[in-house]
């Protein structure tokens, strides 16, 4: 089965994600995501919020940037979550928008090499490892986590570019694509995926997450399309989705069909009823998707 979820925006305030949050739980959204966009809204303090505000829903940060943290931070964020709140939280890293990291004065020389050395140093102190590294960017002398998961945890990488796709198929457990992405996309994402897991000797299940801009409604077409233009996607084609549950399963299907196992789907910044686009993935569009 394809996996469905649905983005809480940092446009919102903060005060509003509970009730989005517990409504998400409430009418069974498998998968609720968060962003730790600058200078919006903080991803772990978010998503330590959802995950107690509810039961079952699984929560997912997407995504962490590697440069605003030192590893042993977001290994001990990430191992607190796990045995807090038992695989529930899904945890994504990544290279964050260059631009910002600049404004903060952590922009990496190579943010490539950064991105590969944490997640190396991350998955091994989420499996309990004790290291010593010395890096270009991650220096650690003799740390272990004294609260290590009792179980693996999975690490994701968001990625766009090939460079970064390849990585990820090489030392993430798996990938997050952002709203940007066509299934032509996913295919291709796919394939870098998969040639960095060869050269990697890799043979486990790497997990696709995408992201689909949606909107329903009866102005969902002019909004999905002010979107677009907003983020410099006014050419592209098939990426995104305006419609009813019937045209967005539709999209789902073909995202999935094209590699992606989870498909989040991603309100436009001015969505009008958030809680009201929860309930539609759940109730509406999950039923139609199989």
């Amino acid at each position: 089965m394809t996996g469905l979820g649905a983005v809480f925006r940092p446009q919102l305030p903060p005060e509003r994600l509970r009730d989005v949050a517990r409504l998400a739980d409430q009418v069974g959204l498998e998968e609720l995501w968060l962003w730790e966009d600058c200078f919006l809204e903080g991803g772990v303090s978010t998503a330590a919020a959802a995950l107690a505000w509810t039961e079952r829903v699984r929560v997912g940060i997407g995504l962490l940037p590697v440069a605003l943290r030192n590893v042993a931070a977001t290994a001990m964020e990430a191992a607190s979550l796990e045995r807090m709140f038992p695989g529930r939280a899904v945890l994504t890293v990544g290279h964050g928008v260059q631009d910002w990291m600049g404004q903060v004065g952590v922009r990496a020389a190579s943010p490539l090499t950064l991105l590969g050395e944490q997640l190396d140093a991350l998955r091994a102190l989420l499996r309990g490892e004790r290291l010593s590294v010395q890096g270009r960017y991650v220096q650690l002398d003799d740390v272990g986590l004294d609260w290590p998961p009792p179980q693996a945890v999975d690490v994701f990488a968001g990625a766009t570019g090939p460079r970064t796709l390849r990585l990820s198929g090489a030392k993430a457990d798996g990938t997050l694509l952002t709203a940007s992405t066509s299934p032509d996309g996913v295919r291709r994402a796919r394939r870098l995926i998969d040639e960095g897991r060869k050269e990697a000797g890799r043979t486990e299940p790497h997990k696709v997450v995408v992201y689909l801009l949606a909107a329903t409604g009866p102005d969902a077409a002019s909004r999905l399309r002010a979107e677009l233009v907003a983020e410099g996607l006014e050419s592209a084609t098939d990426v995104g989705v305006a419609g009813d549950a019937g045209a967005v399963a539709e999209a789902v299907r073909r995202m999935a069909e094209a590699g992606a196992d989870t498909v989040v789907l991603q309100p436009t910044a001015d969505e009008p009823d958030p809680e009201g686009f929860v309930r539609f993935v759940a109730e509406e569009v999950r039923p139609l998707v199989p």
